[in-house]
């Protein structure tokens, strides 16, 4: 007798089996990279991004107008998309070298992450599931309820941001690390970047960086945006809720979360960090 698989396992069995593939190739791609940088998604990676690409683009002449497509010419993502991923990654247009240094949501990895200098970005856990939420209902649309809901969700709520960072606060302790957050990057982007570039022993140009830093800016990157969205993603980059440039607010959490949401998320993490993540996240001024 035939056993016949569910259409859902058998897609599952799928997805499981091509990323295991593309595993399997990025493994053998990591001796090619320099450093990574990783954060949770939501917690401002591509501001930086697209801050350190402008830097990064000029101080190694690499031909390239950027903007947030192109930008993963100069960051890409750690994966094979040949839109966003390694693939699409420039070579500098000078003697020296551009630094591979790739961009990842990944869950710490010890195969792909070990031994690799990392800068890692925290943010705020009630300004990221804020953002998380207009990212998945209005740009994935991959969830439909309401935010309490959310919150709860194990895929996308509260246990998926205390997993990935129980699990980077143990992995930081193979890798040579510098921890940046969110918050001091809005309030000291000067003195946060040239922490990054000399953690990275990138050369320092002052006339680079102010451009670099006046070329991130929030309205100027919401402007980019509208011009040419982030290749690969289906959205309305018109709509505030929607765009991956959406409001940037340190504390903006206050402006839709309810006294309740706040008490669910601040037990939830109470009782779910580990001691070292705890530490982890304290760096972006939040307090178990």
């Amino acid at each position: 007798m035939m056993i016949t698989m569910p259409i859902k396992h058998a897609r599952s069995a799928v997805r499981k089996g091509r990323r295991a593939l593309i595993d399997l190739q990025l493994a053998r791609k990591v001796k090619d990279v320099d450093a990574f940088l990783v954060s949770y998604p939501k917690s401002g990676r591509t501001w930086l991004r697209y801050l350190l690409s402008i830097y990064l683009a000029k101080v190694y002449a690499v031909p390239v107008k950027l903007d947030l497509a192109t930008t993963f010419q100069v960051l890409p993502n750690f994966d094979l998309d040949r839109g966003r991923g390694l693939p699409v990654f420039a070579s500098s247009g000078n003697d020296a070298k551009l630094p591979l240094i790739a961009v990842s949501h990944r869950t710490y990895e010890q195969r792909f992450f070990a031994q690799k200098p990392v800068i890692m970005l925290v943010r705020d856990p009630r300004d990221v599931i804020v953002s998380a939420y207009f990212h998945q209902t209005q740009h994935k649309k991959r969830f439909s309820g309401t935010i309490p809901e959310f919150l709860i969700d194990d895929e996308f709520g509260i246990k998926s941001v205390i997993d990935y960072h129980n699990g980077w606060a143990e992995g930081l302790g193979h890798s040579p690390a510098l921890v940046i957050s969110y918050e001091d990057l809005s309030k000291n982007t000067d003195t946060t970047v040239r922490q990054i570039l000399a953690f990275l022993n990138i050369p320092l140009n002052e006339d680079y960086l102010r451009d670099a830093i006046a070329g991130a800016a929030f309205d100027r990157m919401k402007q980019v945006e509208k011009a040419k969205p982030i290749p690969g993603h289906a959205y309305n980059a018109d709509n505030a809720d929607s765009s991956r440039v959406r409001k940037g607010k340190v504390g903006g959490y206050q402006d839709n979360l309810s006294p309740a949401d706040v008490q669910n998320i601040e037990d939830m993490m109470r009782s779910g960090l580990s001691a070292d993540a705890v530490k982890l996240m304290a760096r972006s001024g939040y307090c178990v």
